[in-house]
């Protein structure tokens, strides 16, 4: 808005999001040169308030980063120890053994963490080599230059109107400006969304596809507990509704992560995310883990999928895109962590280089290149045909296929070169009329719970005053296209609640209940028409995972 001034605050390098990308650059930039002023601002109340990780930990980006991690107490504590993989269903699980499983799904060597803790520790480390971070600072627009380059951000703003607009008690914020702005938001973060539409960064590339990743910490009885046990499953309850699966991990003091991701390009408008999930729960294997125990945590989080096809062009003038926010996931082995600390130093090399040489607001083409021809693109490679085949021929055959893919990619080549994903998400969503509902069995509130209840175990948190950051294109098209076409999805996709039909006078009313968000983006995705769009609340709410 031109009539609102602002403060701004200059510095080399600005950072949107203290997540393993954001943090890794900014210690980057500081270990090449303790005279950059970098500064990292994060949406979360603090640090890993808004973090939320399958868990296991490839160790190699800290490897790189900081060699020394283990001396300075990184919060590595679980190795894991073993690997267990099964197909379920719905009353036995079969083991599928690891020796055919290609190299690079060996979990030797890596950890079961806490990603809110490691970035809490990452961003310790920051502040000692002098970067300033500033948690529950929403980064709200993008600043451009006038040559059309980014060139900072607006960050700070509360205390808006209902319907968004500026009253006697809104603090307007401030521009913080920089020579470089990273956008390190995560999945689908509103700012990468801008620039990758602006620029065109993905043109001529795959569309990114996404998983909703949904997550319960439990603890559960010490006599049951495998410190260091790391096991995936595939199969029921999802059969041939949907792509996805489950983990559970052992961590420390008899607690362990429960996590299950359904893909998100699922045809059956009647399918109910969070309900598979719960269903998982009483399967007999984890039912037997479960029982005695008690859940302590929930938490939700799209995850990308498109893998090395979908991944955008990394940089516009002023601008370059981190881990998640350009789709880094290597999607078998259900582990990003590692690449987004990979990109975060690559990106801190090549801002370095280019602030050296006195160059400002252009392109880090270096980066580009480092990152498709460096680790993290070799990474991706070797895996970038498992996601496609899983979603065109099925799971049988992306096991069968999709292992011979990895083995002859880790030898070098591949015999099926690059296979395309099609659709997005959005579009894979068929009409209601083509399917049948599904019967969901009531939660238990033992194994399994109702989406209210476990929403409150996300100690998520929006001022109800403020305006609503899940933003309708039309007001109209939940009630006269999205519930006649597809029985409106929302009502299930959304792993909050956020989204209900209500009867309001006869007549169908839709209702977006926005203080429950747990800032999955999992609409912003799935919604078939396209209609809903989130944006950043005011700083500091949203979620506030403990140990997630």
């Amino acid at each position: 808005m031109a009539e609102i001034e602002r403060e701004a605050m200059e510095y080399d390098v600005v950072i949107v999001g203290a997540g393993p990308a954001g943090l890794s650059a900014a210690i980057r930039l500081k270990q090449l040169d303790s005279d950059l002023q970098v500064v990292v601002l994060e949406k979360g109340s603090e640090v890993g308030a808004h973090i939320l990780s399958g868990a296991v930990l490839d160790p190699c980006g800290l490897d790189a980063l900081i060699p020394d991690w283990k001396d300075k107490g990184a919060p590595l504590n679980v190795p894991v120890k073993d690997d267990n993989f099964y197909m379920l269903g719905e009353a036995g699980q079969i083991r599928i053994p690891n020796f055919p499983m290609p190299p690079l799904m060996n979990n030797h060597g890596n950890y079961i963490v806490s990603m809110g803790n490691v970035c809490r520790w990452m961003a310790e480390q920051a502040e000692e080599l002098g970067v300033e971070i500033f948690p529950g600072m929403a980064c709200s627009e993008l600043v451009y230059g006038d040559n059309g380059e980014v060139k900072g951000v607006v960050a700070g703003v509360f205390g808006l109107e209902a319907d968004g607009s500026y009253g006697p008690n809104t603090e307007p914020g401030m521009e913080l400006h920089g020579k470089y702005v990273f956008l390190s938001e995560g999945v689908r973060g509103s700012l990468s969304k801008e620039v990758i539409a602006k620029y065109g960064l993905s043109d001529d590339k795959e569309p990114q596809k996404y998983g909703v990743g949904m997550k319960e910490i439990w603890e559960i009885d010490p006599a049951k507990h495998k410190e260091g046990s790391v096991t995936h499953t595939m199969g029921w309850p999802l059969g041939s509704n949907a792509g996805g699966g489950s983990f559970i991990y052992h961590l420390d003091n008899n607690q362990v992560y429960v996590g299950f991701v359904v893909h998100l390009n699922y045809k059956n408008p009647h399918l109910y995310p969070y309900m598979e999930f719960q269903r998982f729960k009483h399967h007999p294997m984890v039912a037997e883990l479960l029982k005695g125990g008690k859940r302590v945590a929930y938490g939700a989080r799209a995850i990308t999928e498109g893998g090395y096809q979908s991944m955008p062009k990394l940089v516009a003038p002023g601008v370059a895109l981190l881990g998640c926010s350009a789709g880094m996931v290597n999607v078998p082995r259900i582990k990003g962590n590692h690449n987004a600390m990979l990109s975060g130093k690559a990106a801190a090399e090549a801002a370095f280089d280019a602030i050296k040489a006195e160059r400002s607001g252009d392109e880090l083409a270096d980066y580009e290149v480092s990152v498709r021809d460096g680790a993290i693109g070799a990474d991706l490679k070797k895996v970038r045909n498992v996601k496609p085949m899983w979603s065109k021929w099925g799971l049988t055959a992306s096991l069968m296929l999709g292992g011979l893919d990895m083995w002859t990619n880790t030898l070098g080549f591949s015999l099926f070169g690059t296979i395309g994903h099609g659709k997005n998400d959005a579009e894979a969503t068929e009409e209601a009329s083509k399917h049948k509902p599904i019967d969901y069995p009531k939660p238990d509130g033992v194994l399994s719970f109702d989406r209210l209840t476990n929403v409150a175990f996300a100690a998520t948190n929006h001022e109800e005053s403020q305006p609503c950051h899940l933003r309708l294109g039309n007001l109209d098209t939940p009630i006269s296209v999205n519930l006649p076409k597809f029985a409106e999805p929302a009502q299930r996709y959304c792993p909050a609640g956020v989204y209900e039909v209500v009867e309001k006078d006869g007549k169908p009313e839709f209702v977006v209940n926005f203080q429950n968000c747990v800032h999955c983006k999992t609409c912003d995705i799935k919604d078939p028409s396209q209609n809903i769009t989130w944006t950043t609340p005011q700083g500091g709410d949203g979620p506030n995972y403990p140990n997630m």
